[in-house]
């Protein structure tokens, strides 16, 4: 073979990039796609859990307002209602103590189906979550009672409720009606003490001095 001929079969092989082997450029690719879809799935994935995370308390604002719904659908009415048994309540505060002591029967009866009727309301509101506050004896709550006036009463602790003008009632843990009080003001502070009257001289001690 000529030189001519070996120095063409030279220039005509291909020439291989050693510093890039062979297929680097395909790894590459499936590299950059398999970060790709590692970030698409994280993305996916929280998305997901912000929609779990908001249906949960979709649910749980809704059980909460159904519950709220069932409890307090009742409460305009039950107030309502209240006006009814106080006026039951003054129609029997209204008969005197002597004709009802005198026992006659049509005023006994008369009583007697005017308390029937009151009671059977309440115990019907008590049915529907309304309860009766009669809180003499309690602490003071502003936020069940109303203050009327204030008693003066050394036997009980300031704030105590002492009287009960007007009970009031609520319903599950809101407030139809306050209960219109009278509250204790307390015993009288405790009398300053005294100084200490001066004892005798002591001679002694002057002279020490």
């Amino acid at each position: 073979m000529s030189d001519q001929n070996k120095d063409d079969r030279i220039f005509d092989e291909p020439i291989v990039d050693e510093a890039q082997p062979e297929g680097a450029d395909d790894a590459n690719s499936d590299y950059e796609a398999l970060v790709r879809l590692m970030k698409e799935n994280e993305e996916l994935k929280d998305r997901s859990l912000r929609i779990a995370a908001d249906m949960e308390n979709l649910r749980r604002r809704t059980a909460r307002e159904v519950q709220d719904a069932r409890a307090y659908s009742v409460a305009n009415f039950a107030r309502d209602m209240l006006t009814v048994s106080d006026n039951l309540r003054r129609a029997i505060d209204a008969v005197p103590a002597e004709l009802r002591a005198a026992g006659e029967a049509g005023l006994t009866a008369l009583v007697e189906g005017v308390e029937m009727t009151e009671r059977s309301m309440l115990t019907t509101l008590e049915r529907h979550g309304v309860k009766k506050l009669s809180p003499e004896g309690e602490k003071f709550d502003p936020n069940f009672h109303q203050a009327m006036f204030e008693v003066p009463n050394p036997a009980v602790p300031a704030n105590t409720v002492v009287q009960v003008v007007q009970p009031g009632y609520s319903i599950g843990d809101r407030v139809l009606r306050p209960a219109m009080v009278g509250v204790a003001k307390g015993g009288p502070k405790a009398a300053a003490e005294a100084p200490a009257e001066p004892g005798p001289i002591n001679e002694q001690a002057e002279r020490d001095a």
